[in-house]
């Protein structure tokens, strides 16, 4: 953060002008220019004096209306700033922003209420800091000035943006993909019931006639809990996919991020319980219908960037092959295509923001709907849903 000089341009003007009059004042011998030098000179110093010698003191509080500040998304920042100084100086006043989102967070001071507002759009996903708060002040002649920082910064969490999707055209699950879905079997002859003995208490109605007599002893009907196939969501971000990390943001890579928490929140809203891991195998988030389960996975994926190498997918998935599986990817070769394996899912979903020749062609005879993922995730997450109904259409 850059320093302001202590005097102004018109102070740094003064000044030179007292110097020159003072100059001139000896070749010319002239008393006016003389008196001209010493009086600019003077109150240049004076102006200097009084915005730097007061003695100030603050507090700083804020407030934003969002726990969480989503790309695109515009939140309000309240500051209160008490001062404690002799004279309450007027000035202008500014908030430090970082690159990471955008907004007017300067104003007027004092202000006309015990507090300043502004808001902010977020611009960057990342964990960021506002402030300090910066106080200007300039001497009623506009010769000095003095910038100073009060309070200390304020931490901001910028997640990636979330795209509302459509629906997902397949249907999993004997709960048409509703997670945990309580099922009580009670029809006669299921192949899914599971009867046990009867015990003191049971109500009759709930004898397994067929059951008992084929054990010879009276059973019940035995409720079960059936819960469809989990979901599972890999972000695949090994270094060698996306361009390296730097100063500014990979625009492939901001897209991956934000599809990765758009598919799997709308997964969670269908039902289903979701895994989201990376290409490592970390487990950057889960969804099992807690309140808390959105703003976890949102906090982990404001923090992921490409690193490392990526493992089998066999082995991320283990042995329980998911219900939906989506896995987003960047640059993707015809060789690494191929070894990627959906291991039984039942809707294998891959998306590739830059598929080399060849690797849609090696990817699609393992089972993936395969689709390039432009700037809209949205859009792509539409194509997907086309591509596997036009797929389903296919006879085999």
């Amino acid at each position: 953060m850059r320093r302001r000089r202590l005097l102004t341009l018109r102070g740094t003007g003064a000044l030179i002008a007292a110097l020159g009059c003072l100059i001139a004042a000896n070749v010319v011998g002239s008393r006016i220019l003389l008196y001209l030098g010493v009086f600019l000179a003077t109150l240049t110093v004076i102006a200097a004096l009084a915005v730097r010698l007061p003695r100030r003191s603050g507090t700083v509080s804020r407030q934003i209306s969002t726990d969480l500040l989503t790309v695109s998304e515009t939140s309000r920042v309240t500051v209160r700033f008490a001062l404690r100084a002799l004279r309450v100086p007027r000035g202008l006043w500014h908030d430090v922003l970082p690159d990471a989102v955008t907004g007017d967070s300067g104003g007027e001071y004092p202000a006309e209420s015990a507090q300043l507002s502004y808001s902010i759009t977020g611009v960057r996903r990342g964990v960021w800091a506002l402030g300090p708060l910066m106080l200007r002040t300039v001497d009623p002649f506009g010769l000095a000035q003095r910038e100073q920082a009060f309070g200390d910064t304020r931490t901001i969490t910028v997640v990636p943006e979330v795209f509302a999707l459509a629906p997902l055209s397949v249907r999993i699950g004997a709960a048409g993909g509703t997670a945990h879905t309580s099922s009580t079997r009670l029809g006669q002859g299921s192949d899914n019931l599971s009867p046990r003995g009867y015990a003191p208490g049971d109500s009759m109605r709930r004898i397994h006639w067929r059951a008992t007599a084929h054990r010879g002893e009276l059973m019940v009907r035995q409720e079960e809990e059936e819960s469809s196939p989990d979901a599972v969501v890999v972000l695949d971000r090994s270094g060698s996919r996306w361009a390296a990390p730097g100063d500014h943001a990979d625009p492939a890579f901001e897209t991956a991020v934000s599809l990765c928490a758009s598919v799997a929140l709308h997964l969670a809203a269908e039902g289903y319980s979701v895994d989201v891991l990376d290409s490592t195998g970390a487990v950057l988030g889960t969804l099992r219908g807690h309140e808390d389960d959105r703003d976890g996975l949102l906090v982990a994926l404001a923090l992921v960037t490409p690193r490392g190498e990526a493992r089998d997918l066999a082995t991320l998935i283990g042995g329980t092959p998911p219900g939906p599986l989506v896995y987003i990817t960047g640059r993707l070769d015809e060789e690494d295509a191929a070894l990627l394996r959906p291991s039984g899912a039942a809707a294998p979903m891959l998306f590739v923001t830059e598929p080399l020749p060849g690797a849609v062609e090696a990817a699609r005879p393992h089972g993936w709907t395969v689709t390039a993922l432009g700037s809209d995730a949205a859009e792509a997450w539409d194509d997907a849903l086309a591509a596997r109904i036009g797929a389903s259409d296919v006879p085999r």
